[in-house]
């Protein structure tokens, strides 16, 4: 009997390991040791193509890096300031789990293969990969947020298995939250929190990273339907994938989604044809990420900054307010079921207390988020002192040109006739 029930043991352990997987983040200075980013190739899935592909397709959308020990990362143009993977496109749920469809034409590639990571002088910074997934993405979810953040290129995923732990606790500032109510939104970006609205946030849901691979099928179930169709008052539509043969935009139809995704194998000596080192890099993203780019005016650049920020602290006043209307909604109901004046007097002391707390590290974080404006204005006005200079200089090579005989040798012969 014991011998059968130590079988069994065993037996219902191995399939916990193989299905959800929850993410405890290690204590400070305890992370795990460093592993290389590995994923298995697609061939089980009759890979045919390479990573090489990547490089051809993305160049003209973004530029790559060389950023160790990662190898060619890309980094994109033609995203609004302030932007973040996996905020310009729309959550369904589909017959792989929790699937992102993004806005973007080239976003079939960066957003269901490889994963993203973040520098502070290279901003977001995707790493190529060969395994198709409908997000890789980790998930948090409380009584009023959800919020998602792109798995890291250290995260690793084993075919027949899934994720088996992230290898570090994701940075607060990572992080994208949005009311749950809005969570099924088309235009899921307008309602993303700033991220100084994180550090309140996180400590008000819980982390579930739940990415398996079954029946040959990548899988991210870390979200429940339930708790989505709850949040959002609404039944939650279920979508079949259908493969698309040419790259592009998925396509949303009745009851279906096309999305391409080929399988692709690593092919280690390719390399993009273009390599911008990284301090060009750095030069590039800060344009990028204030959308400086040639057919743009600094005035236009000014005020989709401002559009963004005034965005941002409109959503930051709108959670603090409904933040704090939960707390006194939830006062109220306590005193009524109190039985007692006594327990009424401390109820109410209670909550007092927890709001002012609550308005305090509100008013800590608006101040963080103007301090964040303030140095964005300072970094616009010396793009802009730079743009003009250029022009300065462009208009300086152009008129030297037109001051400069054109055909030296017609000069020579009006010399010479002059002198006769």
């Amino acid at each position: 009997m014991k011998k059968t029930l130590l079988i069994l043991g065993i037996f219902v352990g191995a399939m916990l390991v193989t299905s959800c997987i929850y993410y405890i983040p290690v204590s400070s200075g305890e992370y795990p040791p460093e592993e290389e980013y590995y994923e298995n190739d697609y061939q089980e899935y009759g890979a045919r193509m390479d990573t090489s592909y990547f490089y051809d397709y993305l160049s003209p959308h973004g530029i790559w890096v060389n950023h160790p020990p990662y190898g060619y990362v890309w980094i994109p143009y033609e995203v609004r300031y302030g932007w973040r993977p996996y905020t310009h496109g729309k959550w369904i749920w589909s017959s792989h789990g929790w699937t992102w469809v993004s806005f973007f034409e080239w976003g079939w590639a960066p957003f269901h293969y490889g994963r993203w990571g973040w520098d502070y002088s290279l901003g977001w910074y995707w790493v190529p990969g060969t395994l198709w997934g409908p997000a890789w993405v980790t998930w948090r979810f409380g009584a009023v947020h959800i919020g998602w953040s792109p798995l890291p290129p250290d995260a690793v995923f084993t075919l027949g298995v899934g994720m088996e732990r992230l290898p570090y606790p994701i940075p607060d500032t990572l992080w994208i939250f949005v009311e749950g109510r809005y969570f099924l939104h088309s235009g899921i970006h307008q309602y993303a929190l700033p991220v100084e609205r994180n550090y309140t946030i996180i400590k008000k849901t819980m982390i579930k990273t739940n990415i398996v691979h079954r029946n040959r099928m990548v899988l991210n179930h870390g979200l429940d339907v339930e708790t989505v169709s709850r949040m959002t008052n609404r039944k939650v539509s279920k979508y079949m994938l259908e493969d698309m043969d040419e790259p592009g935009a998925a396509k949303i139809r009745a009851d279906a989604i096309g999305v391409y995704r080929p399988g692709f194998r690593m092919n280690e000596r390719a390399k993009p044809e273009t390599v911008v080192s990284k301090s060009e890099a750095k030069e590039k993203v800060i344009r990028t990420q204030i959308r400086m780019t040639t057919e743009e005016t600094s005035e236009t650049i000014e005020s989709r900054l401002k559009e963004e920020q005034d965005r941002e602290a409109k959503n930051l006043e709108e959670s603090q307010k409904s933040e704090e209307s939960r707390i006194k909604r939830e006062k109220l109901k306590k005193i009524e079921e109190a039985k007692s004046e006594k327990t009424k007097a401390r109820i109410e002391t209670d909550y007092e207390k927890k709001l002012e707390t609550t308005k305090k590290r509100h008013r800590t974080e608006k101040s963080l988020m103007e301090k964040r404006h303030k140095n964005e204005d300072k970094q616009i006005k010396v793009v802009k002192s730079k743009k003009k200079s250029e022009k300065k200089e462009e208009k300086k090579e152009k008129k030297s040109k037109s001051e400069s005989p054109a055909h030296p040798k017609s000069s020579r012969v009006k010399k010479s006739r002059i002198a006769q």
